[in-house]
């Protein structure tokens, strides 16, 4: 891979290079790398940079990466440029979107290119699809196709809407909390909640220590015929609830050390030493181990 730097220099150049604040102060910079048979494989810019040896202090940013399957946009207010490392520290109303429709907001960000990873401490809100992701600092891969949320997690995940429910059904509507951290692996259609975990869907409570959520993939092959098969975040197939569960449904509780939620027939299916409290058999709709519903 090789660099290619161009700019324009600012009228202030020569009094910004006595100064002693910067080595340089230029107008439109732009550094780009290409891959060996001469591809942009991604490029920064700025409207303003002021140089130093080290540092080049970046203002209203924008970085870009060009993938196989997905190009990469970053903006940001300022931003700072390694020049020894080639890091990139981003800060003020920063925003990642990919070409799939992913989008992150934060306040900061760290943009290792050598390492493919961005990173934050700050607060993120991750859109995709329309599942809406909120926490207290992150880490993954630029395309967000796998990244780690640190703690204080909020995940809504909304119905996709149709021609009858343009806005959704309400009653399909799902908020997942956790503490964190919560590994979203969207390339296999998989969320890992960890540490106190707490599901709310229409009256139904779920806690468990752990959980695995996984989402119906995109359409296949294996698709059953008539099936709506969706994007991560769409639909869910299956919620595996691990460690002290509890499930409340109005007045019935039940725990157990293990539960599984079938997102298709909304059925329960409690394992390791299940047990239930019930005020009431309506709806309840759960089961024992392999046993059939209760």
């Amino acid at each position: 891979m090789f660099f290619l730097l161009f700019f324009c220099l600012s009228p202030l150049y020569a009094a910004e290079q006595n100064s002693g604040e910067s080595d340089q102060q230029i107008n439109d910079f732009s550094l780009a790398g290409y891959a060996d048979k001469g591809k942009k494989s991604w490029d920064i810019s700025g409207k303003s940079a002021d140089i130093f040896t080290e540092v080049v202090k970046l203002q209203d940013v924008t970085g870009n990466l060009y993938g196989e399957k997905e190009d990469i946009k970053l903006t940001a207010n300022r931003g700072d440029f390694n020049k020894i490392d080639g890091k990139v520290s981003l800060k003020d109303d920063v925003v990642i979107t990919t070409s799939s429709g992913a989008k992150l907001t934060t306040d900061s960000l760290d943009w290792d290119r050598k390492n493919q990873l961005v990173s934050t401490s700050d607060v993120v809100n991750i859109a995709k699809e329309n599942m809406l992701t909120t926490a207290q600092g992150a880490i993954g891969q630029p395309d967000l196709n796998k990244i780690t949320l640190q703690k204080d997690v909020k995940v809504d995940i909304n119905p996709a809407p149709d021609k009858k429910q343009p806005e959704g059904n309400l009653k399909d509507k799902i908020a997942i909390t956790c503490d964190g951290p919560l590994e979203i692996d969207y390339q296999n259609n998989i969320a890992t909640f960890k540490n106190n975990v707490k599901v709310d869907n229409d009256g139904l409570l779920i806690l468990s220590d752990a959980m695995d959520v996984y989402f119906v993939r995109a359409k296949d092959d294996g698709a059953a015929v008539g099936t709506e098969v969706t994007a991560l975040g769409s639909k869910i197939d299956k919620i595996i609830a691990r460690g002290n569960v509890k499930i409340t449904r109005g007045q019935n509780v039940s725990y157990s050390d293990e539960a599984v939620y079938n997102g298709l027939s909304k059925k329960i299916t409690l394992k390791g030493q299940p047990r239930l409290i019930i005020y009431s058999t309506e709806d309840l709709n759960a089961s024992f181990g392999n046993q059939g519903p209760l």
